[in-house]
């Protein structure tokens, strides 16, 4: 574990653990969380040999709380000089929700030779708010919502959103987990309040449409239809129509955590696809639409 500094002066906390000459696999947290979000992630492909490494976000967990740079183009730019600082080669970033955006933003702009693969889970391209040229999109009354929430009582808001759509706890039969749920709250409340203020519109109105259509390595995109955060069918199947090289994984009704809900199951596809492998047939996973479609 240990600490880049940007070229603002912003600290970025990281985790590296594993063989360092081992296959790197980068992950990238949502909002408001941080690489802690990662922990099965991390220590399944620890035990498959891989090398793991996780940032905090700037303004997010153990990183500096900048007042500045709480948009994509930073965002990526701190990615890169995390992967110049470790010197990391042909690596796989996995994104999930505001991380997948940023996975996009990164990869679309990574030095060659950098980036071997990527993954997108339950991701915020190619663009969320709904506007002209996204009429499917979600409402900006949503993220209103949010900012308001955020801006009068961080504390609560960080327990509604776990406690109910994050996880899918507020659906019938759901078998709550109230460790997901203290463990979404410490992370929220380690980061600065504006940083998580602003980024709210990062991942809500920046469009990664020319991002997707640029990336020439595989992708995986994984999205579950029952996603109550970011809604299926303005997500998961647009990005992997985009992409040059995607391939889509629908999942039927679990819940936007799905890594840490469903980690037996999502866990399998990512090392299938980081092996170069065949997904397997699964009875709780659907297709909505053809691979490579």
């Amino acid at each position: 574990m240990g600490y880049i500094t940007t070229t603002d002066g912003t600290a970025i906390f990281y985790k590296d653990w594993g063989p360092r000459d081992a296959q790197p696999i980068v992950f990238h947290h949502g909002w408001p969380l941080s690489a802690d979000d990662w922990d099965n992630q991390m220590m399944f492909f620890l035990a498959q040999g891989y090398r793991v490494i996780a940032h905090d976000r700037r303004g997010h967990g153990r990183s500096g709380q900048s007042d500045g740079g709480h948009e994509m183009d930073t965002y990526a730019a701190d990615v890169a000089a995390l992967v110049a600082e470790l010197d990391l080669k042909k690596a796989i970033h996995m994104g999930q929700s505001t991380g997948g955006g940023e996975v996009a933003r990164y990869v679309a702009r990574a030095e060659p030779g950098r980036v071997a693969k990527a993954v997108l889970i339950d991701a915020v391209p190619p663009v969320m708010v709904k506007k002209e040229s996204n009429p499917g999109g979600t409402p900006i009354e949503a993220f209103d919502g949010y900012r308001a929430g955020l801006a009068a009582n961080r504390a609560q808001l960080y327990l509604d959103i776990p406690s109910g759509p994050f996880y899918g706890f507020n659906r019938p039969g759901a078998k709550v987990s109230e460790g997901l749920i203290r463990n979404w709250w410490r992370q929220g409340m380690m980061g600065s309040i504006k940083a998580q203020y602003e980024c709210i519109k990062a991942f809500s109105e920046t469009d990664f449409t020319e991002d997707l259509e640029a990336i020439e390595v595989p992708v995986l995109v994984i999205h579950s239809e029952d996603d109550q955060i970011v809604p299926y069918a303005d997500a998961g199947p647009l990005s992997a129509k985009l992409l040059r090289n995607g391939t889509l994984r629908t999942y039927k009704d679990l819940p936007h955590g799905l890594c840490q809900t469903h980690p037996e199951i999502v866990n399998a596809d990512l090392l299938a696809f980081v092996r170069g492998e065949p997904l397997a047939d699964d009875v709780v996973v659907r297709p909505a639409i053809p691979l490579n479609a």
